[in-house]
């Protein structure tokens, strides 16, 4: 009979929206996974903690410890503190999986990143397209912070590994990292008083029509009708924050457009909200309602404009990143071209 208990994982993932560390920068969300599971015959008389680890294998035995510590695991329904007490087969465990002060820590995972620029104060970096950024459920490890944890030890030594602020994992271009305190600090208030210019090519449903820049003003919450996504929310009735996002008109074809937007805040998934809220979605974007497009496979954004002062020289610094090939290909499949020295000199003049 006994083998008939099989072993068996289930998964839930659930997200509720906290208020951001950083002024403007991305909003994090207070993530949780729980993981539930049936402890098998091979399994039986183990220790708690010892027969947990088989299933959250990314973490260690010191961690479920503390999960065990903190009444995050309940057996058979009821809540288990005592890591030493026996388990017996068939016995229902669910694992509330949290961040604790050693999950923050995280593993160094080497990984080859773009760089654009390092000095001995900030590292410039060109994410690709499908790199996580922060450790969050379904995601613990390959993410941006494991790779600058592994590339040096100094960003051990900073919060959040000295990330300032966030792109969503299928955005691709350019973030900046800061390599100490005193650095990630003054980038923090640069970034709170808008003093980060970040501009983004976004490829998007439907051709444009009207006015070839237009700026839209639309408070950003948590979409009151999907929690699992954002959305334009009324502040009188829905908890959200103010944002802007200035939109460029760059071409056209019978399928999309083609823009470049600015961001004057930093909301989740800005962006993305604020072209489906004008009607033009994203290619790519399922959460926000654009259409699929064989050779984009995510939402078509890039990060390709990335300014500031340098935050201990004062100095300023401007980087561009090129757009990436599926971009690319799908503005040749539609027949369209970027310019990207007339639109930078376009840009400049704007700025100026």
């Amino acid at each position: 009979m006994v083998e008939t208990f099989l072993k068996q994982t289930e998964i839930i993932i659930s997200t509720a929206p906290v208020e951001s560390v950083l002024e403007e920068a991305d909003e994090l969300t207070n993530a949780f996974e729980i993981r539930k599971a049936v402890i098998e015959p091979s399994m039986h008389g183990q220790r708690l903690d010892k027969a947990l680890v088989e299933y959250v294998p990314e973490f260690s035995r010191s961690y479920v410890q503390q999960l065990l510590a903190a009444g995050l695991v309940l057996v058979n329904g009821i809540r288990a503190n005592k890591a030493s007490s026996k388990v017996k087969i068939g016995d229902a465990v669910e694992i509330e999986l949290r961040p604790t002060p050693q999950s923050q820590a995280f593993r160094p995972e080497a990984m080859a990143l773009d760089v654009v620029y390092e000095d001995a104060d900030v590292l410039v970096i060109n994410k690709a397209a499908g790199l996580v950024v922060h450790p969050a459920p379904g995601n613990w490890s390959g993410t941006l912070l494991n790779g600058l944890l592994a590339r040096d030890p100094v960003f051990s030594l900073v919060p959040r590994a000295g990330i300032v602020h966030r792109l969503d994992k299928d955005t691709s271009g350019l973030m900046v990292v800061a390599r100490h305190r005193e650095a990630m600090d003054r980038l923090v208030q640069a970034m709170a008083a808008r003093e980060i210019s970040r501009q983004y090519l976004a490829i998007a449903d439907k051709p444009w029509i009207g006015k070839p820049v237009v700026t839209v003003n639309a408070p950003i919450g948590r979409d009151p009708r999907n929690r699992l996504r954002m959305g334009v929310v009324n502040l009188l009735e829905h908890p959200g924050k103010p944002a802007q996002t200035d939109v460029h008109w760059l071409g056209n074809s019978r399928d999309g457009c083609f823009v470049r937007c600015v961001l004057h805040t930093g909301r989740t998934h800005q962006i993305r909200v604020h072209m489906a809220s004008i009607g033009h979605p994203l290619l790519g974007d399922a959460v926000y309602g654009g259409a699929s497009h064989l050779q984009m496979p995510r939402q078509a954004l890039h990060a390709t404009r990335l300014a500031f002062k340098h935050p201990i020289s004062g100095l300023p610094l401007v980087f561009s990143a090129a757009m990436p090939a599926d971009m690319c290909a799908v503005l040749e499949a539609w027949g369209l071209r970027y310019n990207a020295a007339q639109d930078t000199e376009n840009n400049n003049a704007a700025v100026r």
